[in-house]
């Protein structure tokens, strides 16, 4: 059962999954098409872990890669990172979205079944729950529309997993709804690395503060919330990665066929200006940025409610906010030498 399929292996959450796979005694066979990755993450996993990792350049929606990847590995699960993930392109570019993240999760549904190996450990997220009506949000709370259709991909992500539980209760599950990832690893090897404008938050403040960027733009601050920004669960990422591994490990026990969601995210929500203020306090650096219009596919708030991952996998955050914040900055800098 060791060999673990993952799936955007070298991508930002999966790279610190390989880390942690290799420090709980399994062995990551990683498949990436580089499409949101550089292939030198590789060789910086190998440095934190002081041991080679089996890499195959391709996509997940090949299943004849996927066919020759179980047939020589021995699959014992797969943790599924591989999808399109930005929000505002997702918009804009919805076709892209479809195609990408339902196809490849289909291959790999198909590919498990065909050689016997349930054990799936799915990326989903919080946008599952578009803007939900209770806070902090639970598991239990109305899946509702999304607001992009990255966020529709993952609700229909996580019901073709659940009917294919449904038609088969033997095969096993986790849909692992995650908030908002953030932080680099402690060795400053590998962090976030996104290809061009960063859709994301953090690396938008930390490449505004290296003068990568010019300024930051704030998008909207009259939402209903302490500073009029929107509210978000910011979780480090190495704790992301430890979650997978929980799940991982409760399937691998688990005798009997089950699909769960879990939250996965600190419990605590922080404002956007927060985040910026957080910042600046731990990176001594002043952050040049404005306040812009609200955009399009963007949630007024969302937090978890964590006592579910606590109870069913036995996995909490343990990284404060602050620590978060200047592992991202140590990466960034790294990343500017």
């Amino acid at each position: 059962m060791s060999n673990i399929l993952v799936t955007g292996g070298l991508g930002f959450i999966g790279s610190h999954t390989c880390v942690e796979l290799i420090n709980a005694g399994f062995t990551p066979i990683v498949i990436d098409n580089l499409g949101n990755s550089e292939v030198w993450i590789k060789e910086r996993i190998e440095k934190i872990v002081e041991q080679s990792i089996t890499f195959y350049e391709g996509d997940c929606r090949d299943k004849e890669l996927l066919n020759q990847i179980f047939t020589t590995h021995a699959i014992g699960g797969v943790i599924h990172f591989a999808a399109h993930k930005a929000v505002g392109e997702s918009v804009s570019e919805p076709l892209k979205y479809y195609e990408n993240n339902l196809g490849g999760l289909t291959a790999i549904l198909e590919t498990t079944q065909k050689h016997n190996c349930s054990n799936l450990v799915f990326s989903s997220s919080c946008t599952v729950y578009g803007t939900p009506d209770h806070l902090p949000v639970n598991e239990s709370a109305q899946i509702k529309s999304a607001e992009s259709p990255y966020g529709t991909t993952k609700i229909i992500c996580e019901k073709i997993i659940q009917d294919l539980f449904a038609a088969d209760p033997a095969y096993k599950a986790i849909l692992l709804r995650y908030f908002n990832p953030i932080g680099a690893h402690s060795t400053s090897l590998i962090g976030e690395l996104p290809l061009g404008i960063p859709s994301n938050l953090v690396p938008f403040i930390t490449q505004t503060a290296a003068g990568i960027r010019e300024s930051l733009t704030v998008f909207g601050n009259d939402y209903n919330t302490k500073d009029g920004s929107c509210v978000r669960d910011f979780i480090h990422v190495t704790d992301l990665a430890k979650a997978h591994i929980k799940a991982l490990e409760f399937l691998i026990n688990k005798k009997e066929g089950t699909c769960e969601a879990v939250n996965i995210g600190t419990g605590n929500g922080n404002t956007v200006l927060e985040l910026i203020s957080a910042f600046e306090k731990v990176s001594e650096q002043k952050l040049n940025y404005s306040i812009g219009k609200r955009r399009d596919g963007d949630v007024e708030a969302v937090y978890a409610d964590a006592k579910k991952s606590k109870e069913l996998l036995g996995w909490e955050a343990k990284i404060s906010l602050e620590q978060s914040l200047l592992d991202a900055w140590n990466w960034q800098k790294t990343l500017k030498k």
